[in-house]
């Protein structure tokens, strides 16, 4: 039964497979491969029994994290974008449906018929008030009433009823419509399409693909259009490209783009600049709120000190999403709370969505008020951790209340949360909800080529690449972005925790 199942399995794989790599999607029937050749020795050999259990969660693990990081790396070398999506042999495809209707072709309104079997018949109407009946794969015959079943015509020269089929009307027409499309009634070259509701004729492919010359010559004005393997295009010799174009390697054409464009340059690294800023500020300003609420709750002596930690954790318990579209409101210059209320006291208001400046104190400011309650946490479980007696000898070599909290208290608790401030910064460098949620980025740079916002961080700037460009989505582009987002974060990350190993030496000398 094993063996029955796992032919089944295979049989059912190997066509998928087939079937993408038919269309030339070879980088997304790799990982499938590779998940079928995983399954088959898990299944098969004895000594790797054991792993049957894990395949689900290995295939998942291939299929989502390892082919979406192999698939964004190999996408940073095409031009995958908007008019690029397509593989080749997609594109011709795609091409090769068009179809027209040459001078010498025929036009007909048409009405069709269908039997019990689902198979359908079209009675033609020329312009000249002629009938014709057309069935698949057949010569268009001329009848009269009365002839292979053809009943009597209505005022429009239309059967009322043809033997063994039924009208179908405009309704039903409709209904049926998608199994009518593409279908050729006759036999070439006097066989007719359905062009729309009202016509079919005489049409004919316009696109024929030549595979020796890797060209497509279009038979309405006879012009060739040569694959360019530079551009993605099908291209005439003045330069004509056919749409839609197909996905083709470019090699460092992305990232020159990003590092060789002083137009592109601009924001990418004022951008950059203020995503360190962002990440930066994030973490300080929650640490600090955090630690100091931990301070003052961490006396047994306060009443209802349990009552409180409680209530200062909600902002932890809501979705991020929600409180960033509430201090959105806050935060109007209209009608929130905060401008209003500054106006009333001083006569002005910041531009908290508007003004640059300000537009980056509200964001932070929104995620000090959604990050101090992890702070609050982690520091709140931290000081638990560090022994009072090294207070006590403290006290005893006359230490006042700062000199205890900055030469005992801070380095012991860096030790502790170190590795997860490290975390909340990365966590913060990457943080697209709050950034998009509260104002878009915006407010929008002037002058830059693509869609940035001074608010706007490495990964918002990416997504707005992607899918809010003025020339389309541009993925190919996104994709190096998020290489060298990756390469920034990973570099960053080391120096940190090359700062955690001196916070050990510290804590270790206490």
């Amino acid at each position: 039964m094993r063996l029955v199942g796992v032919a089944i399995f295979d049989a059912a794989a190997l066509w998928f497979i087939y079937r993408l790599l038919s269309d030339g999607v070879w980088p997304v029937a790799i990982p499938f491969a590779v998940i079928v050749l995983a399954a088959n020795a898990f299944i098969l050999f004895p000594k790797l029994a054991p792993l049957r259990w894990q395949l689900p969660a290995i295939s998942l693990i291939i299929l989502v994290i390892l082919f979406g990081i192999a698939y964004t790396v190999y996408s940073a070398f095409t031009n995958y974008s908007d008019g690029h999506i397509l593989t080749k042999l997609q594109a011709i495809d795609r091409l090769a449906r068009d179809v027209y209707l040459p001078e010498e072709g025929s036009s007909y309104s048409w009405t069709a018929f269908r039997n019990d079997q689902g198979e359908f018949v079209l009675w033609l109407v020329a312009p000249d008030g002629s009938g014709l009946l057309a069935r698949v794969g057949e010569e268009l015959q001329t009848l009269a009433p009365g002839e292979a079943g053809i009943g009597e015509l209505d005022e429009d020269g239309i059967p009322v009823s043809i033997e063994g089929y039924q009208r179908l009307s405009r309704g039903e027409i409709i209904r049926y419509l998608s199994n009518l499309d593409g279908v050729e009634f006759g036999i070439a070259p006097d066989a007719v399409r359905i062009r729309n509701l009202n016509e079919a004729a005489a049409l004919q492919q316009q696109y024929i693909y030549d595979p020796e010359r890797d060209a497509i010559t279009d038979r309405r004005n006879d012009v060739t259009y040569f694959a360019n393997e530079q551009t993605g295009f099908f291209t005439a010799a003045d330069g004509t490209q056919l749409k839609p174009g197909y996905s083709v390697t470019v090699g460092l054409r992305n990232f020159k783009r990003l590092f060789g464009s002083p137009a592109f340059r601009g924001p990418f690294f004022s951008i950059f600049l203020w995503t360190i800023a962002f990440s930066f500020f994030s973490v300080l300003t929650t640490f600090a709120l955090g630690l100091g609420l931990s301070l003052a709750f961490n006396d047994p002596s306060m009443p209802g000190r349990k009552l409180i930690r409680s209530l200062l954790l909600v902002p932890y318990t809501l979705p991020g999403i929600i409180g960033v579209l509430i201090w959105r409101g806050l935060l109007n210059p209209v009608l929130g709370v905060i401008p209003l209320t500054l106006n009333s006291l001083i006569g002005w208001t910041p531009g908290f969505l508007t003004d640059p400046f300000w537009a980056k104190v509200g964001v932070l400011l929104v995620n000090l008020w959604l990050g101090y309650p992890y702070m609050m946490l982690i520091t709140t479980g931290a000081l638990q951790s560090i022994p009072s007696d090294i207070y006590e000898a403290a006290d005893v070599d006359g230490a006042n209340a700062w000199q205890r909290f900055w030469n005992l208290t801070l380095p012991l608790l860096l030790v502790s949360v170190g590795p997860l401030l490290i975390a909340s910064f990365v966590f913060n460098f990457n943080n697209f909800t709050t950034i998009y949620a509260f104002n878009e980025g915006k407010p929008p740079m002037a002058g830059t080529p693509t869609p940035a916002g001074h608010t706007d961080i490495l990964i918002s700037y990416t997504y707005r690449i992607a899918f809010e460009g003025g020339r389309g989505s541009d993925y190919a582009y996104a994709a190096a972005i998020t290489i060298v987002i990756f390469i920034l974060v990973a570099v960053m990350t080391i120096i940190q925790y090359r700062f955690t190993r001196q916070w050990e030496e510290v804590s270790e000398s206490v």
